[in-house]
């Protein structure tokens, strides 16, 4: 193969300028410039370890500019290829400057494209309306402007707004963290709410129970006392009663007295004999013959005189109708008028249908049918 011009050295990256054209000794605007055209022979960087090909061989000359004729090859990949092999060399034309799209503005397009955070399912919920939008907008101005300055500023710039980006990014991050530490504290405050007034509502129906119980008890003391009061009351009104009847039966013994002042009770009223035709009628007072018979109460010597089985008989009639028979007399002292109590009437003898003397007392309301002398002697204060 023909030889070559040597490859010139790689530029270094520092060696661009402004624009993003070479610089320095050798290229053009600097020191040294290439000295213009060709033609220029392809060099094969191989040529001194691969083994040559017999015969003639012809190398076909590179036309044009290489591939530094295309624009949108990167100044960079250039480089590193002049600097690895050396395989071509740019014509003498002014270099193409390097474009980099508006990494800014698509970050503020793709912004407002997206949905708002709020309506994303699962993230609305952690992110209030304004906070979440706050944050989405403060985030996309961050990246924006993070954008804006690696574009601005090159590589070591880029990583520094990547760094940037990436502590907004944190920083939204925690600001989340702290948006759902508050949900969650939130909701812990809602369940202990929830449980204190739980213990509330147990404690006031508990209260209730009690103040209920309290209440039936009260009541129960209460009736049980109204109680007591009532049968103290009886009790009372039956102890004055019995004082009143008392008081009556005194009253009652200055006016009624006994028949006889000594007696024996014998034959009673209703028991059944031999001597009588029915049962016994009377109450039997037993005494010696010639004993006072008195009158009971005071009234009207109504009947006086012989009364068969009787035998002598001296009825008296009290102001209320009803009739007194002494009966079986030895002889008769009243047998007509008014006598007063204890008045002596009669004597004790043994006249009529009898065995001993004595005396035989009928009590007759009304002038009826006998009843039992006894009841009604006590009932009149007369204790017999």
């Amino acid at each position: 193969m023909a030889s070559n011009k040597p490859a010139p050295e790689a530029p270094s990256a520092y060696e661009l300028d402004d624009r993003g054209a070479f610089a320095g000794p050798g290229y053009a605007g600097g020191d040294v410039e290439f000295d213009g055209d060709g033609p220029w022979e392809e060099w094969d960087p191989t040529e001194g370890s691969v083994r040559p090909v017999r015969g003639k061989h012809r190398v076909a000359k590179q036309r044009g500019g290489g591939l530094a004729r295309s624009g949108t090859v990167l100044g960079v990949g250039v480089i590193a290829a002049v600097g690895a092999g050396g395989m071509a060399s740019a014509e003498d034309r002014p270099p193409v400057p390097i474009s980099m799209p508006d990494v800014g503005g698509m970050v503020h397009d793709l912004a407002d494209s997206l949905p708002d955070a709020a309506s994303l399912p699962g993230v609305g919920a952690l992110i209030s309306d304004s906070g979440g939008h706050s944050a989405t907008s403060a985030d996309s101005a961050t990246s924006a402007a993070a954008t804006s300055a690696a574009d601005e500023s090159g590589p070591l710039s880029r990583t520094t707004a990547r760094t940037d980006a990436s502590g907004s990014g944190d920083g939204a991050g925690e600001a989340l963290r702290s948006r759902i530490l508050q949900q969650a504290d939130a909701q812990q405050g809602a369940a202990e709410e929830e449980a204190r007034e739980a213990a509330e509502g147990a404690a006031v129906k508990q209260a209730a129970v009690e103040a209920a119980a309290a209440k039936k008890t009260a009541e129960q003391a209460e009736t049980a006392k109204q109680a007591a009061e009532q049968e103290a009351k009886r009790k009372a009104e039956e102890a004055a009663r019995q004082k009143a009847e008392a008081a009556r039966l005194a009253e009652l013994a200055k006016s009624f007295i006994a028949p006889v002042s000594s007696y024996t009770l014998t034959a009673s009223f209703g028991q059944a004999g031999d001597r009588w035709a029915a049962d016994h009628t009377g109450q039997d007072f037993a005494a010696p013959t010639g004993t006072p018979v008195k009158a009971v109460h005071s009234g009207t010597i109504t009947q006086a005189g012989w009364a068969g089985s009787y035998g002598y008989r001296i009825v008296l009639t009290l102001d209320d109708g009803t009739e007194l028979w002494f009966c079986h007399l030895s002889s008769m002292v009243k047998t007509s008028g008014k006598v007063s109590t204890g008045d002596v009437i009669g004597r004790v003898g043994a006249t009529g249908n009898v065995t001993g003397p004595h005396l035989h007392l009928e009590v007759r309301p009304d002038a009826g049918s006998p009843i039992d002398p006894m009841p009604w002697l006590r009932d009149h204060g007369v204790n017999v």
